[in-house]
Formats: C-alpha cells, structure tokens, sequence
C-alpha cells in the first residue's frame, strides 16, 4: 500500500509540475502587447497604426484590434464568424495583408474575447442586437478615422450579421464583402452532411459513417445536439472546414489562440468562454431558422461574396444563388480553387487583388 501510496504521489507531482510548467509557458507566449507594423529594416512604419481599443457600444465595452500600414487608408470592419470566434488571433499563422492597403478593425462582438464578460445577459444575444452592434461600432469608426463609409467585410456567422445590417444602413458603406456567405444554413447543414456520408463511405471510414448515421440529421428541423458535437471534427478531416488543409480544430484553431502574443492569457481564456456562451444563445435561437433569401433580397451598394471551391462549411453553391437573388447596383462573386471556408486566410493574395481592383473601384471584372 505504501508503494502504491508513493507512486501516486510522484504521478500527482509530476501533473502539478507540468500545469504549472504549462501556465508558465502560456503566460510567457501571452503579453498581450500589439506588435506595431515595421518595414524591412525592423523600423516601425511611419503613419501606421497597431493598437487595442475599446469603445462602449450599446452600453457594452466591446474592444477590437486596428491594424494599417497608413492610418488615413480606407477602413474595413471585419465581423467575426463562430458565433464567439475572434479571427484576429489566427493572423500570426495565416497573414492576410488586408492592413497594407486598408485600416482593418478586427472587432470581438459582443460576448467575444476582448469583448466578453461574466454575466453578460443572454436576452441581449439576439439578431436584432448584434446588427445594431455592428452599425453602431460602424458609426463609431467613421467619426474616429473622419470617413464618411467604411468597407463591411463579413465571414461566415459575421456574415449573417452584416448583410443585414448593411441592408439597414448602406449610408455607412462603400461595399458590402461576404466571405461563406450565410444564405439558409439549415439547408446548408444538410447538404454538408450528406456529402460527408458520401465521403467517409467512399474513404471505408465505417466508425465516422456510423456515427453520421445515428444523429439521423435529415429527420430534423433544428441542429441535433449529436451533430453539433462531432461537427467540426469531420468537417476538418474530410477538408470543408475552417480551411481545406486544416485537418484537425486542435493543431488549427485551438493552438494558433493559445499561441498568439497580442492576447493576455486572461484573454485567450475569455476568447473560449465567449464561444460557449454565444454557441448556447444567439446560435441555437436564430441562425438555424432564419432563411436570409428571403429577408435581405436589396442592397443599395455594391455587394461581392467570396468562397472556396471546397467550402461545405457554409455551402458555396448557396451563396451563389444566393447573390443572384439579390438587387444590388453591383455583384460579384468569387470562387477560390485552393480554399475551404477562409478564402482570406487561404488565399490572401488572390482576395487583396479583387479588394483593390474590384471593391476599391466598384466593379466586377
């Protein structure tokens, strides 16, 4: 007993010893400080702007990361996917190069990392808020840089978001840029899971086949709990995820967050916490049954959806359909052959060409 008694003591020490090791590692990899932007000689550029910010919205503190190489370039307010799921922090791995020709706010919404906080009231995560959100954080940034419009850009669940508010108040903006454009994601859902069926019966994975069909999805008229915790894990192996070369939700999202320097540990932890709470409201209440063909059909501004060939994410076919629908003064949509869900993070180059040829100049070429 003694024995037993002494190795369970060494196994319990070495566990502490490697938590703290790990929180130590963490806190190190977490300063929480923005890099500044420099040029080829390591010397920040001058004019440039890199800096944390935080403004009440809507009597929430909701703070953003802002990134230019010029501070006086056109601003663009990117709205995060998840629901919850900041995108600055996947920056450091997967470069987009928006801020050399564009002020980019990378704004947390409301319940997300730096704009999270214990105790948030779940009856304000509705739709309705988060659209006034979004055009009051919009209004917010026309006065501070002195531009009358910015450019919205919209990723996935943002992007459910922002159509809408951009088809509230198209005053604010130059353009409207969609990325896995939302259309009806229900619908969007099914399609993805009968393509997954298809590809793990092709691939002779019985285990991932069979667990797909227990969650009897198709019977459904809302997400099934079962599929939603299996999810992002087949859609990742099976390349329709977050991007097609991202095999796993651990090594591609979860570690570039952990990873990334510019977010204090306190805020990588809040990043995780304002998932789960924003995943339990406004996801379950609104997106799944909410047909966006039907609700936004006119903008009255330019409108380009971009997409990845490989995208079942949010399906690609949908969201080009989903343009052709929609009364706008012009439409553009891309479809990007190396990409899933992330076009942006994929293929920086190809979007900051259409952004600074097409959206800049509101055309389709």
């Amino acid at each position: 007993m003694r024995k037993v008694g002494k190795i369970m003591l060494i196994l319990l020490s070495v566990l502490i010893f490697c938590i703290i090791t790990l929180v130590v590692i963490l806190l190190i990899q977490s300063p929480g400080k923005v890099k500044p932007l420099v040029d080829k000689n390591r010397s920040v550029i001058k004019g440039s702007i890199s800096e944390k910010a935080y403004v009440k919205i809507n009597g929430v503190n909701m703070g953003m990361i802002i990134k230019s190489k010029d501070a006086s370039n056109p601003v663009l307010l990117f709205v995060h996917g998840g629901p919850g799921m900041p995108e600055y922090p996947f920056t450091e791995k997967y470069p987009t190069c928006l801020e050399d020709h564009f002020t980019v706010v990378w704004w947390d919404q409301r319940g997300s990392g730096l704009s999270y906080k214990s105790g948030m009231p779940k009856e304000k995560m509705t739709t309705e808020q988060f659209v006034s959100d979004t055009i009051e954080i919009s209004k917010y940034l026309c006065s501070r840089f002195g531009q009358d419009k910015i450019y919205l850009m919209a990723h996935s669940w943002g992007s459910y978001i922002g159509i809408q508010a951009a088809a509230k108040a198209p005053q604010l903006y130059h353009a409207y840029i969609g990325v896995g454009q939302i259309s009806n994601q229900m619908e969007s859902e099914k399609i993805a899971y009968d393509y997954m069926l298809k590809y793990y019966k092709a691939a002779g994975d019985e285990k991932t086949v069979d667990k797909l069909q227990k969650l009897s999805f198709k019977t459904m008229d809302h997400m099934p709990k079962e599929y939603n915790r299996v999810r992002d894990g087949v859609m990742h192996r099976a390349g329709i995820g977050t991007t097609h070369n991202m095999n796993s939700v651990v090594t591609g999202i979860f570690m570039p967050v952990m990873q990334n320097s510019e977010y204090t540990l306190g805020e990588k932890i809040n990043i995780w916490r304002g998932k789960a709470f924003s995943s339990s409201t406004v996801l379950s209440k609104d997106l799944y049954s909410t047909d966006l063909t039907t609700k936004v059909t006119k903008l009255d501004i330019p409108v380009y959806f971009f997409s990845g060939i490989y995208d079942y994410t949010v399906n690609h076919s949908m969201s080009e359909a989903y343009l052709k629908k929609i009364q706008a003064p012009v439409k553009g949509f891309y479809l990007f052959k190396q990409s899933a869900h992330s076009p942006m993070f994929e293929e920086p180059e190809k979007v900051m060409q259409i952004m600074q040829e097409d959206v800049k100049n509101k055309i389709n070429t």
